[in-house]
Order: structure tokens, then C-alpha cells, then sequence
């Protein structure tokens, strides 16, 4: 047997620190390499070589940088500096009722002593700045007038807001607002009107509280100049004279022109003004606000007259003309070719009827209300509705047959008259159900009292309608006067909404036929973009010309506010169908249903496709609109707006961004029919509630069933003839759970409409906005 060693426990051998030396030996640091000798590459370059190189190249690279910038700026200003520069265009917004846009104007242009006699509450005004090198071109929107003020922003490189001390933003300021954040907007100058009665101690406080009010709206805004002060008065001037106007993301690759001068002769109407944005082609369509889009005939230049005696006037020059070849033409919609459709070829029996000579007695009777008209004989230049109302002799012998005796001295003083000269017209021959509703036609007067009582109820029954929507989504009661198969006659049954295929191309309404379809919008959209940089004939942005306009209205010359037009880009005319991501304003808390009526204002303009049907339009929920409406390329902002009593003050429904154009996006509307468990055991049940006759059960047995607990199945029979089936499915079923059948259909969007303002005159005007069916 072997002694053992005594060893000690290991945590009672004590290790000390090993020693740490700033500067290792040279014997350790061999000792460390174990051999190894470092190599020097031939590459490398001495310690202090290689740090004096990395700080120049680091100076180089900050100095090329700070060039590239300085460089950006003067090109992006350039267009604004010279004799002949561009002005910067200015919208000046007032957002309370006490400020006057004429009075923000001159307080700017008092700070450079420049006379403002000129200068009117509504149109455009220009101020020349000699101290700042540049001029200005101000826009006064007069106060709650919110498509002029969104007109403006569209086209200004600053928008002036103009707050006022003593009355706070209503809610139509803050309505406009929130719809001017939607569109986009460029850089934002904040002033205070200039007002003497607040004394110096409150003032600051105002200010900050003003500061504060803005930041909500524009993170942006640091500081609100004080008009009343000259120092904020110059420095407001600075702010919007120097320096490089902020780009809106939606008007890149976009040219527009704010008109100085209006003439209209023989059906062209000649706009003067600088081009801004990119390029004006004059091959593209040109869209003018309120009235629609035209061509252009010509692009000629206007330069401005010269003062000076020693220079000499400039002859407008011809800038660029139409190609008949690549010119957009008007054609906005196809036209369908019925003819085209399928066509079904008689049968040989049918032929053979119509050979034997006796197709007259085989037709079938006339349906219901397609009855042949009825000549009736009428004086001469009457309408139909005119004669509608003249009852038959007929029709009348069995009433008068008592005046008779009475009428006689009446119809020998006609005989002596001259006979009318009367007409046959055919009518719509009447019914006695048509006859007797007319004669018992009842007019329903109601009071202030009795009218707003019905608005009530009406509000009230929709309030109730959304929210039992809310609490069970797409359910809905099976009627029990009409069978199902009839009134479902057009849903499908689905065994899985994302995967289950749907031809996109089948049952298309006739307005399919009228649209136009990409074949690869992306692509389309970067041919287009391409082909609109190598334009050759084009005026250039910062000219001055005057375009001429086919085919516009002489109404453009006096619309009373400042009108400009934009250039629309290839294809952009042509009707296709539109989806817009949406999503709800938090601050409207009315009900937005999916046919109400809405004013759409877009720009300056393994799994299958199909997307489910919104009843309703919700708070913190992203939704797609689709529409049917001329072609947008670019990532254009849109905005929702609804009409109230005042046509000045609509309401900001919700705000998105244009999604694409794709015509085979299906939206399916969903039905769910429910039914109760009558019996269950186990894993089958007794349906009752669901269907209220045999047939149906039979019709619909194929489609799948599924609770809300999460059990599926199917139909297995029918009993009886009250709508009881029986029904089995994957799991036990529990007295409490609903039985459920989703149907399916396939909704369009209704074609939209040219949106018409109420102008002052009372006479309506177009808008490029659309009222669409959400």
C-alpha cells in the first residue's frame, strides 16, 4: 500500500500581484514574442509622416466639403441675385380676424423705407431691396379664406404667419393649420402685428406664449418677430431675403409660374411670369387651378423694360413650341367598343324561327315599367314635363260629366277662337299605381323645431350604427322577407381571405373599360423623370416668359386673387385608379362613413391582392382610398376635406400621401351572417337564427362556418323548413360561442367629380380638388 502526499487546500496558497511596469524591459517584451520577429511592410511610412498626412487630408476633406456647400448655396440662389433675378414669393396668412395682410406688408417694407401705396389686402405686391440685393413678391391671403391661403403655399418660397396679441387663433386657424402641415410646407416666418397697447413688462410673455403656440405646428420656429419693434422688423425682412428657401419634397421635378400679368384673346390666354421649380416644357399640359388642364401653344420670353436712356429694349424671343409628335394630347379617359365584348351566336333553333316568319308571336310580354310609349296630341313648343300634366279627354268624362251643361257657353266663345296647332309626342304610357300617386302627392312642411329634431335622430340613429359596427364588425341581420341566396347573391364564400385566389380581371364595371392601366409604374415613373431632363426645348428656371394657353377660359383673367399655373408631368392626364394611404385627423370627431361625400386635394394634384372593405373611417388607423382620378407620380401629399355651412371653413377629415396606381388591387366587402347554438353535443350543433328557410341552407352549405371562439366547420344538413341546420366542426362547441359565415364582394370606387367652389358672385367655379366616394 502506497503512502500518500499531504497536499495544502488551494485556497490557502497565497499569490501575489504581479508587478506592472510602465515601460516593459526588453528582455520581457522578447520574451513575450517567443521568437517572433516583426516585420515592417514596405507600404508603411513613418509614425510622424502618417499623422501629418491623416490631419491634411482631414483639413482637405473639410475644406472641399465647406466648397461643395457654399457652392449648392450660390447655385440655389442664383436664380434671385442680379438686375433680372427671380423674387421670392411670400405668402402673408393672417390667422386671426383683427389682422390686415396690407398692414404685415407695410410694416415689412417700412424697415427699407419703401412706399407701400400700391399694396391692397388681396393680390400680389413687389418690393425691391436694394439693401439685400434681391426682391420680394408678397401674396396677401385675406383672413378665412383657406383654398386661396392653400393655393398660395404651393407655390411660395416663405410663408408669413401673422399672430395677433389681444384675439387668440380660432378654430379656423388651426384648422388651416394642420391642412397646410399635411400639404407641406416651405419656410415658415412667424410675426407678431404691431400693436402699441400692450406695455413693455406683459409683451415678452406674449411672445414665449405665442413661441410655443407655433412650435406645435412648426418644430422649426425658435423665435416670433415683433413688428412693433424696428429691430424685428428688419430682422423679420432678413429672414426671408437671404439665404436658401427650404425645398418641399412634392415639387421636385415640378416647374410653376406665379402670373404677374393676365390677356385673353381668341380663346388663349397669355400668362407672364418667371419660371420656378424645373424646366417649362412646352410639350407637357399645363394644369390652371379651379379650371382644369390645356395645352400650350407657344413659350415666348418677357424680359422686363430697362430704365437706363444707354441700354436698349430686349425683343421678346421665342423660347420653345409644341412637337406635334411628343406633345400630351387632352385624352384623359378611353372610349369603351361595346362591339368588342363577347359576343354569343344565335343557336340553330333560334335562326330557325326567325326563318319560319312567326317571331312576332313567340316574344315574350314586356317586363314591368318597359311598356311602349303613348302618343299624346299637345300644343305646339310644350315640353314633356309640360304635358305630363294635361289629363285625357277619356280620363276626364267620368269627373266632369256634371259640367258639362255648365261648360257649353265657355267652348262656343273658343269655337270662334283660332284652333292651335298640336303636335303628337310620345309618352310613357301611366299605370294606375303612377296616376293615383300622383294625385295624392303630400308636401311635408316642418318647423325650425320638427326639422332639428329629425337631424337629431338621424345623427343619433348613424352615432348607434358605428358603434355597433365598432362592437361587432361586418355582422349583419339575414332578412327574413327576402331569401338569402337573393339578397347575397352576388358574395362569395372564402377558405382563407389572405390566400385564396381572386381574378382580379372578372365582373369589371364599365368604368374599367375608360381607365388606363401601367404595366410597370415605377419604371414608367423614371422614363418619365429621365426624358424630362433631356428636354431640349424648355425655359430654363429664373427666365421671365409669357405662356401662351390654348383653350382656356377668359373666367382665369378675373379670378380676383393671384393665380398660377403648374406643368404637369407625360401621362399625368390620364384617368386611372388611385389608392391613398389616409389617416383620421384626431381633432374631428364626427362619423366618416365609407359613401360620404369628401373634397380630395392632391399635390399642386404566396399571398394574393385583396384588401378588406372599412365601413368606417377610425381614429389611429391607416386606410387606403381609392378613387378614380388622373395619374400622380411621386409621393404627393393628399388631404380630406368635408364641407360644412360655411364654404370657408371646411373640416379637416385626415391627411396621407398617394400610394400607386394599381388597378388590380381588389377590395373586398365583408359580410359576416351569425347564428345560436341551438343544441350542441359535442362537437356538433344546431344552428338556428342564421337562415330562415331550406333553400338557403342548401345554397350556402359549401361555404365554411366558423365561431368566435375559434372553431371551424361545416354545414352537415337541413332541418326542417324554419332555417335549422345541423353543423359540425374541428372541436367541442360551447353553448355561449356564435356561429358565423363570412361572405365576400368585390366594391369600385364611384367615378369622382370636379369639385366646384361657391364663388362671392354666386357662380360656381371648378377646383383642381375632386369629390370622391371614401
Amino acid at each position: 500500500m502506497g503512502v500518500s502526499e499531504h497536499h495544502h487546500r488551494p485556497t490557502l496558497k497565497q499569490q501575489n500581484k504581479a508587478f506592472k511596469s510602465k515601460h516593459a524591459t526588453k528582455s520581457s517584451l522578447r520574451d513575450a514574442a517567443k521568437g517572433r520577429v516583426a516585420r515592417q511592410s514596405p507600404k508603411a511610412v513613418s509614425t510622424s509622416n502618417t499623422s501629418a498626412q491623416a490631419r491634411l487630408n482631414r483639413k482637405n476633406n473639410a475644406k472641399q466639403q465647406q466648397l461643395k456647400k457654399r457652392t449648392a448655396l450660390v447655385s440655389a440662389t442664383r436664380i434671385f441675385n442680379g438686375v433680372d433675378g427671380a423674387p421670392r414669393i411670400v405668402a402673408v396668412i393672417p390667422l386671426s380676424e383683427d389682422i390686415s395682410p396690407q398692414a404685415i406688408v407695410s410694416s415689412l417694407a417700412e424697415s427699407v423705407d419703401v412706399s407701400t401705396e400700391t399694396c391692397g389686402d388681396n393680390g400680389l405686391w413687389k418690393l425691391k431691396a436694394d439693401r439685400f440685393k434681391t426682391s420680394l413678391q408678397f401674396i396677401s391671403v385675406p383672413y378665412r379664406h383657406i383654398y386661396a391661403a392653400l393655393d398660395a403655399c404651393k407655390v411660395a418660397d416663405y410663408v408669413v404667419f401673422a399672430l395677433s396679441t389681444k384675439v387668440e387663433v380660432d378654430t379656423w386657424g388651426d384648422t388651416l393649420l394642420r391642412t397646410l402641415q399635411a400639404q407641406g410646407l416651405p419656410d415658415v416666418v412667424t410675426v407678431v402685428s404691431p400693436d402699441a397697447s400692450i406695455d413693455a413688462k406683459t409683451r415678452p410673455g406674449v411672445l414665449k406664449s405665442l413661441v410655443s403656440f407655433m412650435q406645435y405646428f412648426v418644430p422649426t420656429q425658435l423665435r416670433v418677430f415683433d413688428l412693433h419693434s424696428s429691430s424685428d422688423r428688419l430682422n423679420a425682412l432678413r429672414a426671408l431675403s437671404e439665404g436658401k428657401p427650404a425645398d418641399v419634397r412634392w415639387r421636385d421635378g415640378r416647374s410653376w409660374v406665379l402670373a404677374e400679368s393676365l390677356e385673353w384673346s381668341d380663346g388663349t390666354l397669355a400668362v407672364t411670369g418667371v419660371v420656378r421649380g424645373s424646366s417649362l416644357s412646352a410639350n407637357r399640359l399645363i394644369h390652371i387651378p379651379n379650371y382644369g388642364d390645356f395645352q400650350v401653344s407657344k413659350i415666348m420670353s418677357a424680359p422686363l423694360p430697362r430704365h437706363h436712356r444707354a441700354s436698349m429694349e430686349v425683343e421678346p424671343t421665342l423660347l420653345a413650341e409644341p412637337d406635334t409628335s411628343s406633345a400630351d394630347s387632352l385624352v384623359s379617359t378611353n372610349v369603351p367598343d361595346d362591339m368588342a365584348n363577347e359576343q354569343t351566336w344565335p343557336t340553330e333553333e333560334e335562326m330557325n324561327e326567325t326563318g319560319d316568319g312567326n317571331h312576332g308571336s313567340m316574344l315574350p310580354d314586356a317586363n314591368a315599367g318597359t311598356t311602349p310609349k303613348v302618343v299624346k296630341r299637345i300644343p305646339k313648343g310644350m315640353s314633356e314635363y309640360q304635358a305630363a300634366w294635361i289629363v285625357d279627354e277619356s280620363d276626364d268624362e267620368g269627373e266632369n260629366g256634371d259640367e258639362n251643361e255648365d261648360g257649353s257657353d265657355r267652348d262656343m266663345e273658343e269655337a270662334d277662337e283660332e284652333p292651335e296647332e298640336m303636335v303628337d309626342m310620345p309618352m310613357e304610357e301611366d299605370t294606375e299605381m303612377d296616376i293615383e300617386s300622383r294625385r295624392s302627392v303630400a308636401f311635408q312642411d316642418l318647423d325650425n323645431e320638427e326639422e332639428s329634431n329629425s337631424m337629431l335622430e338621424s345623427w343619433r340613429s348613424r352615432q348607434r350604427e358605428e358603434e355597433n359596427d365598432l362592437t361587432f364588425p361586418d355582422e349583419l341581420d339575414t332578412p327574413q322577407d327576402i331569401p338569402a341566396r337573393t339578397r347575397f347573391q352576388r358574395f362569395r364564400g372564402m377558405r382563407s381571405f389572405r390566400t385564396s385566389p381572386w381574378d382580379p380581371f372578372e365582373n369589371l364595371p364599365r368604368d374599367y373599360a375608360r381607365i388606363f392601366q401601367f404595366e410597370d409604374y415605377k419604371r414608367t415613373e423614371r422614363n418619365v423623370r429621365r426624358r424630362a431632363e433631356q428636354e431640349v426645348a424648355v425655359a430654363e428656371p429664373g427666365v421671365r416668359v409669357t405662356v401662351f394657353i390654348k383653350g382656356a377660359p377668359q373666367d382665369a383673367v378675373s379670378t380676383g386673387s393671384p393665380l398660377a399655373i403648374f406643368s404637369l408631368l407625360q401621362h399625368e392626364h390620364k384617368v386611372s385608379v388611385l389608392n391613398f394611404t389616409v389617416q383620421r385627423n384626431t381633432e374631428y370627431d364626427g362619423s366618416v362613413r365609407s359613401k360620404d361625400p369628401l373634397i380630395l386635394c392632391v399635390g399642386g394634384k404566396g399571398a394574393n391582392n385583396v384588401h378588406k372593405f372599412e365601413r368606417y373611417l377610425r381614429h389611429g388607423v391607416t386606410a387606403v382610398a381609392t378613387i378614380y382620378g388622373p395619374v400622380v407620380f411621386g409621393k404627393q401629399p393628399c388631404v380630406l376635406l368635408r364641407e360644412s355651412e360655411d364654404a370657408q371653413a371646411p373640416h379637416l377629415v385626415a391627411m396621407g400621401s398617394f400610394l400607386n396606381p394599381d388597378t388590380t388591387r381588389v377590395t373586398a366587402k365583408r359580410v359576416i351572417l351569425t347564428g345560436h347554438p341551438f343544441k350542441v353535443h359535442k362537437k356538433t350543433a344546431t344552428v338556428r337564427y342564421m337562415f330562415f328557410n331550406h333553400d338557403d341552407i342548401h345554397y350556402f352549405k359549401p361555404i365554411q362556418l366558423h365561431t368566435k371562439l375559434g372553431r371551424t366547420g361545416h354545414i352537415r344538413e337541413s332541418l326542417g323548413t324554419h332555417g335549422y341546420f345541423k353543423a359540425h366542426f374541428d372541436g367541442p362547441i360551447s353553448q355561449m360561442d356564435t356561429v358565423c359565415m363570412s361572405l365576400y364582394k368585390r366594391v369600385y370606387p364611384k367615378w369622382a367629380v370636379l369639385w366646384r367652389e361657391a364663388s362671392k358672385s354666386g357662380v360656381e367655379k371648378t377646383s383642381d380638388a375632386m369629390a370622391i366616394e371614401a
